[in-house]
C-alpha cells in the first residue's frame, strides 16, 4: 500500500488534531493534573469526550458497536495524542486491552465500557526493571473451577485507576519460555490485588500490583489456556506500534515548537533560524522525523492486513521513532537554550514524555536487537 491516509482517514487526521489542540492541550490535561497532584494522571471527563468521539471504538468490531477500523486510524489518534502530550487511558485501554480481548468471551463483559468511556483497562506484563515478555514468572494454579494468581507486576500503566486489569501468568514451563503463559481479565476488586502507584518523569501514573492468592473463574481467561503468547503478542505489537504513532506526534510537536522558536528568537541583530549550523539540524530532523513516521505507518498497515511482515516491522518502527524523538526533544531542548532547562517552557514535556514512551514495552536497543533476530542475524 501507499505510504500515505486515504481521504477518510485524513478527515480522521483532521478531527483529532482540532479536538487534541482545543480539548487535550498542555495547559488544560497535563499541567492540570499533574499541578493538582490528580493520582490517576489523566481526566476522566475527557475520556468520556474520546468516546464520544468515536475514539474509543476504534478497534472494536462493529459487531460490538466500534468502528470496526484499523491500527492506521488508531495510530492517526495517537500521533495527535503525542503532538499535545494529552494524557489519556488510550493507549492501553482503546488499543493493547482491546486487541488483546476482541476475540475472546471477555469482550461481552469489558468492551462496551470501553466504548462508553465509563472503564480504564490496565495490561500487566513485566515484572522486572527492563522489559522481557517472556520472563513472566508470576504463576497461576487451578484452584476449584478457576484460578489462584501469585505474584508481582511492575510498570503497569495506569494500573492503579484501571477497573480491568490483563494479567499474564504462568500456567506451565518456566521463566523464558513461550509455552505455558496464560492470560486473565482480573477485575480491580478482585481480593488479594493491591496497587501501589508511581508518578512517572512525564507526570503519567504507573503501578505496582501484587497478586497475593488472587482467585478468578475460568471465565477469566482470555484465549486459550497455557497459548497466551499468541495473544499477548497481537497485542504487544499493536500497542507497540501505537507507541511509535505517540513518539512521531512527540517528536512532530517538539520539532514545530523549535522551528517556529527559530524563526522569532534574535541574537547578534539576526533570526537565529537564519544561521546556517541550525538550518541544517532542522533540516536534519525534519527528514528523520519522515522517516518515522512512513516506517510506522507501514507497520499499521502490516498489521491491519495481518501480514507475516508485521512483527518485524513493528519493531523498526518502534526503535526509529524512539530514536527520532529523543533527537527531536534533545535538539528542542538545546535550540532553545537555557530556557529549555525550565519547567515554564513546554519543551522540556516532550522530553519527558520521551523517556517515559521509549521505555514502555521495549525500548530501541531491545526492538533493534528483535529486527536483527526475525531477519535471521
Amino acid at each position: 500500500m501507499p505510504l500515505y491516509l486515504t481521504d477518510d482517514q485524513a478527515m480522521l487526521r483532521d478531527t483529532a488534531r482540532e479536538f487534541m489542540a482545543e480539548q487535550g492541550s498542555i495547559k488544560q490535561q497535563l499541567r492540570h493534573w499533574r499541578d493538582r497532584g490528580c493520582k490517576d494522571g489523566f481526566g476522566h471527563g475527557l475520556w468520556k469526550q474520546f468516546a464520544e468521539m468515536g475514539f474509543t471504538g476504534i478497534l472494536v468490531p462493529e459487531a460490538d458497536g466500534g468502528l470496526g477500523l484499523g491500527h492506521v486510524e488508531a495510530g492517526i489518534v495517537l500521533e495527535e495524542i503525542g503532538r499535545n502530550l494529552t494524557p489519556s487511558p488510550f493507549l492501553v485501554s482503546a488499543v493493547a486491552f482491546v486487541e488483546g480481548v476482541k476475540d475472546s468471551a471477555a469482550r461481552e463483559r469489558w468492551l462496551p465500557g470501553i466504548l462508553s468511556g465509563d472503564i480504564v483497562a490496565a495490561v500487566a506484563i513485566d515484572e522486572g526493571r527492563k522489559h522481557r515478555p517472556e520472563a513472566v514468572a508470576m504463576r497461576a494454579e487451578r484452584s476449584g473451577n478457576g484460578f489462584r494468581l501469585n505474584g508481582a507486576k511492575s510498570f503497569v500503566v495506569q494500573g492503579g485507576s484501571a477497573d480491568v486489569i490483563l494479567v499474564a501468568a504462568r500456567t506451565g514451563g518456566s521463566a523464558g519460555e513461550t509455552d505455558g503463559i496464560t492470560l486473565f481479565a482480573v477485575d480491580k476488586e478482585a481480593n488479594g490485588l493491591s496497587a501501589t502507584s508511581e508518578r512517572l518523569v512525564d507526570s503519567s501514573m504507573a503501578a505496582r500490583l501484587t497478586f497475593d492468592n488472587v482467585e478468578v473463574d475460568a471465565d477469566a481467561v482470555v484465549g486459550e489456556m497455557d497459548q497466551g503468547w499468541k495473544v499477548l503478542s497481537r497485542l504487544l505489537d499493536a500497542g507497540r506500534t501505537g507507541i511509535a504513532a505517540e513518539m512521531v506526534g512527540v517528536a512532530s510537536g517538539a520539532m514545530d515548537m523549535t522551528v517556529n522558536y527559530l524563526k522569532q528568537r534574535t541574537q547578534f541583530g539576526r533570526l537565529i533560524g537564519e544561521f546556517q549550523a541550525l538550518q541544517h539540524r532542522a533540516a536534519h530532523l525534519y527528514s528523520e522525523l519522515e522517516i518515522a513516521r512512513s516506517a510506522t505507518l507501514k507497520a499499521q498497515q502490516l498489521l491491519d492486513e495481518r501480514d507475516d511482515h508485521a512483527e518485524l516491522m513493528v519493531s523498526v518502527a518502534k526503535a526509529k521513532a524512539g530514536r527520532t524523538a529523543t533527537l527531536s526533544v534533545q535538539e528542542g531542548v538545546q535550540m532553545h537554550g537555557g530556557i529549555g532547562m525550565t519547567d515554564e517552557h513546554d519543551i522540556g514535556l516532550y522530553m519527558k514524555r520521551d523517556r517515559a514512551l521509549n521505555e514502555l514495552w521495549g525500548d530501541a536497543n531491545y526492538h533493534a536487537e528483535r529486527v536483527a533476530r526475525l531477519s535471521g542475524y
